[in-house]
């Protein structure tokens, strides 16, 4: 029998579709799961379900997908550097055409680690858009006389007043922290993006 070998376009289509159905799948879940862990002093949610059923209800139905639209955009070249890489350093590490179980290991996790140039800051702005929902019904929870402690953001201290801002998209956001944090401001957390990525790969 012979070995049926995918051209790298074949890959990067393939790898880019499954991105993409992987996204809108779970993506609500992720929101729910992010809104969660941030949650601090005043309890908005009691749940996932309880979180997903007052997003819809606060922010209708495509309020569950807060944020992807960073996902879907960068999940494609995401993609395409961890499937080419990986097609990289299969072919270096081959010897007569066989890899050893440690080359893949090695391969995947080379991969893993030229994915963080795109997975990190992705995730910094997923974060951020997925949160935004939650900072907004804390604050509606909260009476107008007391002063709640600001829940802690990754871009920076909020803009006190008695009403919200218009709504941050990926791209004001990403000019605020370039802004005060520079390009280190996109990739904070990268060490443990890092760290996540090469071992799922490997």
């Amino acid at each position: 029998m012979t070995d049926y070998k995918v051209s790298l376009p074949a890959k990067l289509i393939n790898g880019g579709v499954a991105g993409l159905v992987g996204v809108t799948c779970v993506f609500p879940i992720d929101l729910a799961k992010t809104r969660l862990q941030n949650q601090q002093g005043a309890r908005v949610y009691s749940g996932m379900l309880d979180c997903l059923v007052k997003t819809v209800r606060t922010e209708g139905y495509f309020g569950m997908y807060r944020g992807a639209a960073v996902n879907l955009t960068l999940v494609t070249p995401e993609k395409a550097i961890k499937l080419a890489a990986n097609d990289i350093f299969r072919q270096k590490l081959s010897k007569d055409g066989k890899l050893p179980l440690w080359g893949e290991m090695l391969a995947g996790c080379g991969a893993g680690t030229c994915q963080v140039v795109v997975t990190t800051p992705m995730e910094m702005l997923k974060i951020q858009l997925q949160d935004a929902g939650r900072l907004a019904a804390q604050k509606s929870t909260t009476t107008p006389t007391a002063t709640p402690e600001p829940a802690p953001s990754l871009v920076g201290p909020q803009a006190s007043g008695p009403t919200p801002g218009p709504r941050s998209s990926a791209t004001s956001i990403t000019i605020k922290l370039l802004r005060t944090q520079g390009l280190a401001g996109l990739y904070r957390g990268a060490g443990a993006t890092l760290l996540r990525c090469s071992l799922l790969k490997s």
